[in-house]
């Protein structure tokens, strides 16, 4: 092989690597780009359900929803906050109002049951509801409380 060869191959290969490097280089920097987006998102979401959370422990102090569905939905929103919050002492009587409930058709379900069941299930949710109520409304007032205190006292 002669050299006149020997150097067009190498300004091949060296043409080739450059674009490698260049094509590495903007794939790194789509990741990036991608996990800025992703972290942005994850915060606006959290910044949303904790919006939501405020609105449903407020709601539920002023006794607008049901406290079963109030519980329900703060036990979710804290969830999706940070899956230890239900596990606090003060935050518990969702999660115990939940596992008590959980079972209950909602939505076309209950709409598929007879008179008779759909009584029976309204009965059985009353019941706990009234069980519940002091400590639901108290986890409440204590996620309201938690959240005036601001992201600080999120741990």
């Amino acid at each position: 092989m002669n050299s006149t060869v020997a150097l067009v191959l190498l300004a091949v290969a060296i043409a080739v690597i450059i674009g490698l490097c260049f094509y590495a280089w903007s794939l790194r920097k789509e990741v990036s780009r991608r996990e800025a987006y992703r972290r942005d998102e994850d915060a606006r979401a959290q910044q949303n359900s904790l919006e939501n959370l405020d609105y449903v422990a407020s709601a539920l102090v002023q006794e607008q929803v049901d406290i079963t569905e109030g519980a329900w939905r703060c036990k979710v929103l804290l969830e999706i906050v940070d899956p230890s919050l239900t596990e606090k002492a003060e935050f518990k009587a969702f999660a115990e109002h939940y596992s008590r409930t959980q079972h209950l058709n909602t939505h076309s379900a209950r709409h598929q049951l007879s008179p008779r069941e759909r009584m029976q299930e309204d009965k059985e949710r009353l019941m706990v509801e009234n069980e519940m109520r002091d400590a639901v409304l108290e986890a409440a007032r204590a996620v309201l409380k938690w959240r005036a205190q601001g992201s600080k006292a999120l741990h």
